[in-house]
């Protein structure tokens, strides 16, 4: 077992854990991406929970700790590109008021894009 330093982060086993966690975010994003899009539209588990794991990935890649993984940019653009397909066709339909529905996307491409310069690092 390897120990680099007294953080909390700052061993092997630590950096297993990590990857584990990383992994297992990474995973339930793309079978949610994967699957039917119904899945993934906005008043859905999937529709909130994606945007939640991909932030929370963004968080835990900018620390620049052992262990955190990412997906390759290519994917995560593929899956902004998808994601954000199913919620312009679909947000319409929940009636959402105009600032909302601008904020909002513009959130979601941030989250999106955010991610991807981490994983370009």
């Amino acid at each position: 077992m390897g120990t680099w330093g007294s953080g909390n982060f700052d061993g092997d086993t630590a950096a297993d854990h990590l990857s584990d966690l990383t992994g297992r975010l990474i995973s339930e994003v793309a079978e949610a991406m994967s699957g039917d899009p119904v899945g993934i539209e906005p008043d859905e588990y999937w529709g909130v929970a994606v945007p939640c794991n991909l932030e929370l990935l963004g968080l835990i890649a900018a620390q620049g700790y052992v262990g955190a993984s990412l997906p390759a940019p290519e994917t995560i653009a593929d899956w902004k590109s998808r994601y954000l397909a199913v919620w312009d066709r679909t947000i319409d339909g929940l009636e959402p008021g105009a600032e909302y529905k601008e904020q909002r996307r513009a959130v979601l491409v941030r989250t999106f894009d955010q991610l991807s310069e981490l994983a370009r690092r």
